[in-house]
């Protein structure tokens, strides 16, 4: 079992800054590939940016490119996501998702490929 704690969540106008970060539990997280999502109210969850177990490979969705970038430092068991020029329609519950095998069972993108999930971290983003 996995447990994922997150933050860096909070308000801020936009235009402003956050960042978010996330630590997984365990002694093995520089083999995990790791995902943000987001939730807005009354939407289904969204893939946001993903990054494989090495760093070498990121993705990210087409709203937020550009704008947000995802990064780990395995020496300190942590992931982020750098979220810049927020919108107000970035407003949602972040959540970071842990896949144990790495991309090989499925898509960074699709929500089924993850194992693990976080508690989520309230973003809000004031016009």
């Amino acid at each position: 079992q996995v447990q994922l704690v997150e933050s860096g969540g909070g308000l801020v106008q936009a235009g402003g800054s956050l960042r978010l970060s996330c630590a997984p539990s365990g002694p093995v997280f520089a083999a995990y590939a790791m995902g943000w999502f987001r939730q807005a109210p009354g939407k289904e969850r969204e893939f946001v940016a993903a990054i494989s177990w090495d760093g070498r490979s990121t993705y990210s969705a087409d709203s937020v490119k550009g704008r947000f970038s995802i990064s780990r430092d395995n020496n300190k068991n942590t992931v982020y996501l750098q979220m810049n020029s927020l919108k107000p329609e970035d407003t949602a519950i972040y959540y970071c998702a842990v896949d144990v095998e790495g991309f090989y069972g499925g898509s960074p993108r699709d929500h089924n490929t993850y194992d693990f999930w976080g508690q989520g971290t309230q973003v809000t983003v004031s016009s």
